[in-house]
């Protein structure tokens, strides 16, 4: 089975009334940005945010498209890695933003990963109080999740992402030429985020990559369509719960484990998001099958062995050097966004393609379970 080779751009919407707005997907559509953008919003001008690492890749490229179409340009460089999620970089940006002179009806280009996304467009939801910004994602993880649904932070010292605030863009240009670039680990990371859209809410999703993911890091037509088909899922979702108070808590599936598993390794390239999502979705399937019940270890079996083939880490043991005591893990955990009331939230499984929001979890029970992983190592 393979995917169909489009000859014209696929395009998502996301259905926020006002505030909707498209993704589209296809290879080399980041020459049209200049042409998109002036469209949507005539005479702007835009200043484009990206890291070091992208701008020696992309920035020419991109600056070229947005001069083609008379959008006048400013440039601001950040250093690139998951550091600059920080109070520090976020001032710098704001300040830089300011300075180039863009004013309420310009916008901020978001040019690179989940970090420059993130970062981006947190600053676009502050400075003036509040200016458009357009997404770029450089990376496989950031096209099908950081750039779509408008959730946008910083980290703290307690955890991932818990400074932020809800600010959608004005639209999405997701360009599979620009992962041309992007490293294999990087790569394989992003495919994490393709895999959980599967395992959440589509089971025949799920089965097409495991029959498929090869092509896929081929980068030939089905990573395209694989880009398109997680767009289309989350969008539906986003558009359904845009403020993450129901369904959009899906979206976390792995990602309680994972982010305490980030903050144990200091938000570093010693786990990467992906990876640390990978083991968070086998823990969590391991969980729902073995502590609730909920599926046969079978099912969660098959997951582990997809994550696996396709060279993820699914479970503590594959974490590179030492992590901290499970009493240390349960600390971070209980610092997730998804805690209400001092009750622990995870994402848990009946099946593949089944996924639900359950409430007031245990600590106890979590904590054997880790306790017991522990042990494996």
């Amino acid at each position: 089975m393979t995917a169909p080779v489009r000859a014209e751009p696929s395009i998502v919407t996301v259905s926020l009334g006002a505030r909707s707005y498209d993704i589209v997907i296809g290879r080399d559509v980041v020459g049209s940005l200049g042409a998109r953008i002036a469209a949507l919003r005539p005479g702007a001008k835009a200043a484009i945010v990206t890291d070091e690492n992208v701008a020696r890749c992309h920035l020419a490229t991109v600056e070229a498209a947005l001069a083609g179409a008379g959008v006048v340009t400013s440039r601001v460089i950040v250093p690139a890695g998951e550091a600059s999620k920080s109070y520090r970089v976020f001032e710098q940006l704001c300040e830089a933003v300011i300075a180039s002179r863009i004013e309420r009806g310009d916008v901020i280009v978001a040019l690179g990963g989940g970090v420059v996304g993130d970062l981006a467009g947190f600053a676009a939801s502050v400075v003036r109080r509040g200016l458009d910004y357009v997404q770029v994602p450089t990376t496989l993880l950031a096209d099908v999740d950081s750039s779509v649904g408008g959730k946008t932070a910083i980290d703290s010292a307690h955890g991932k992402n818990l400074v932020g605030a809800f600010h959608q863009p004005i639209l999405v240009l997701a360009d599979p030429a620009l992962l041309d670039t992007l490293p294999e680990r990087e790569f394989r990371s992003g495919y994490a985020e393709i895999v959980k859209y599967g395992l959440l809410g589509d089971v025949a999703f799920f089965s097409w990559l495991e029959a498929n993911w090869r092509e896929i890091f081929a980068r030939g037509p089905a990573c395209e369509q694989a880009i398109a088909v997680s767009c289309r899922a989350k969008a539906v979702i986003v558009a359904r719960d845009e403020r993450e108070t129901g369904e959009r808590q899906l979206l976390n599936l792995g990602h309680t484990f994972g982010h305490a598993l980030e903050a144990a390794c200091g938000f570093s390239e010693r786990l990467l998001h992906g990876e640390a999502i990978a083991i968070g979705m086998a823990l969590a399937f391991e969980f729902s099958a073995t502590r609730q019940g909920l599926l046969p270890k079978a099912a969660a079996e098959r997951v582990i062995r997809h994550l696996a083939a396709a060279g993820l880490p699914t479970g503590l043991r594959d974490v590179p050097g030492p992590l901290p005591a499970v009493d240390q893990l349960m600390d971070l955990i209980a610092q997730d966004k998804k805690v209400r009331r001092g009750m622990l939230t995870f994402i848990l499984v009946r099946g593949i393609g089944a996924a639900f929001v359950e409430t007031g979890v245990d600590q106890r029970e979590v904590r054997a379970f880790l306790s017991e992983k522990r042990a494996e190592q």
